[in-house]
């Protein structure tokens, strides 16, 4: 049994260990793959290898757990039990046959001449409203905005109400986070019991099946007489926006800065993005709960315990990754697990990637070389990211 305590190494509450966590858990990996973290009261796996078997492991499930009390929660409840996300075979076998099947109509593939359209139109407007040191905010003006208004189109979501779905997945990820609080939490009711009506409404108007957009096939989509549910449908809808949303906006703000701050050349946009998700994962925790005893290392979680991959530990692991703490635009190969692993891998990772080489690319082309001149962190651990992101072009 491995003696050290993480939270020793790993002190979460410490906003300067949140604001830049490398140091703690380059620390707490030296000292054991896998070890108990006392303020969490859940085992951490902090290598590469532990983080990828914890995600592997069909022995360590997603196994969500209803909020009380119910009539509070009921909807948030559900939009987790019903999703990809918070399920385990053989459900989560068959809500993924059936959103893949939908998802593999070309849907992502034919969003990329309308990605390259959104981030030409948003950088535009970076260009005409420049602050007055010549700044912009490439948070709020480029990698907020278009995640939303990608999925948006994705799912055909009428353009007069695209506004509220920002306020709603903010609300609704913060329940994501080790520290939320208790007006949070009740921010997250309201959003989740809003947002799953409104997509309930709008499947309803889809059932003709005869509109182009993933909503529409995720209405009609069929595996014989299977079908997805009506909370199915709209837990699937909401965790694109939630999920997706986050990792491209945190992944972009984070690999950006990590970028400007090597002073490296960007060179090919492929190898780029997965060194930004590399190197300043968006997400750095993902639970799971072992449903019999499991050995990860030289530790046996018993049945009922819970175990997270520190997935910004796993990313920076010296036995994997040469010069773990570089930036390194073209680093080959490049084996991350940013985007989860197993059964679980991030099903919206093609339209992420295509999201942010897309929009880096596009915005190094127009502006050059940027220097930061303002970063302003969230107080997050769980999601990692950037609150604000102020750049200008080197004079």
């Amino acid at each position: 049994m491995i003696a050290v305590d993480a939270a020793e190494l790993l002190d979460l509450s410490d906003p300067d260990v949140v604001a830049d966590p490398y140091p703690a858990l380059a620390a707490l990996r030296a000292e054991a793959p896998v070890a108990w973290h006392s303020g969490l009261g859940i085992w951490v796996a902090t290598s590469h290898a532990a983080c990828s078997q914890v995600l592997r492991e069909r022995a360590l499930g997603r196994i969500f757990r209803p909020r009380e009390p119910d009539h509070e929660w009921e909807t948030f409840n559900w939009l987790h039990a019903d999703s990809i996300l918070d399920s385990e075979p053989p459900k989560h076998t068959r809500l993924r046959r059936l959103v893949q099947s939908a998802f593999s109509r070309g849907h992502v593939s034919r969003l990329g001449p309308r990605i390259e359209e959104l981030t030409a139109g948003l950088l535009d407007d970076c260009a005409a409203h420049l602050a007055a040191d010549g700044s912009f905010d490439v948070i709020a003006d480029l990698a907020e905005p278009l995640p939303v208004l990608v999925i948006a189109e994705l799912l055909g979501w009428p353009e007069a109400d695209r506004h509220l779905l920002r306020p709603w997945s903010q609300s609704i990820v913060k329940m994501y986070e080790l520290n939320r609080t208790p007006e949070q939490e009740a921010e997250a009711v309201v959003a989740s019991a809003e947002f799953a009506a409104y997509v309930e409404t709008l499947a309803a108007e889809r059932v003709s099946g005869t509109g182009d957009d993933l909503l529409s096939d995720l209405v009609a989509v069929r595996d014989g007489s299977d079908r997805l549910s009506t909370h199915e449908l709209v837990a699937t809808a909401v965790l694109l926006l939630n999920a997706g949303h986050e990792a491209s906006v945190n992944g972009f703000g984070n690999g950006l800065a990590s970028l400007l701050a090597s002073g490296a050349e960007p060179g090919a946009p492929e190898p780029l993005v997965e060194e930004m998700v590399r190197h300043d994962s968006p997400l750095h925790l993902f639970e799971r709960t072992a449903t019999r005893d499991v050995t990860v290392g030289e530790i046996t979680v018993a049945e009922g315990q819970k175990i997270a991959a520190l997935l910004g530990a796993a990313n920076r692991d010296p036995a994997v990754f040469d010069a773990p703490d570089e930036f390194r635009p073209d680093r080959d190969p490049n084996p991350h697990l940013a985007f989860g692993a197993g059964i679980h891998f991030c099903i919206g990772a093609p339209l992420a990637r295509l999201e942010m080489q897309t929009s880096v690319a596009a915005l190094l082309a127009r502006f050059g070389r940027l220097e930061v001149v303002d970063a302003v962190r969230r107080p997050t651990f769980v999601l990692r990211g950037y609150e604000r992101l102020a750049v200008r072009p080197v004079r």
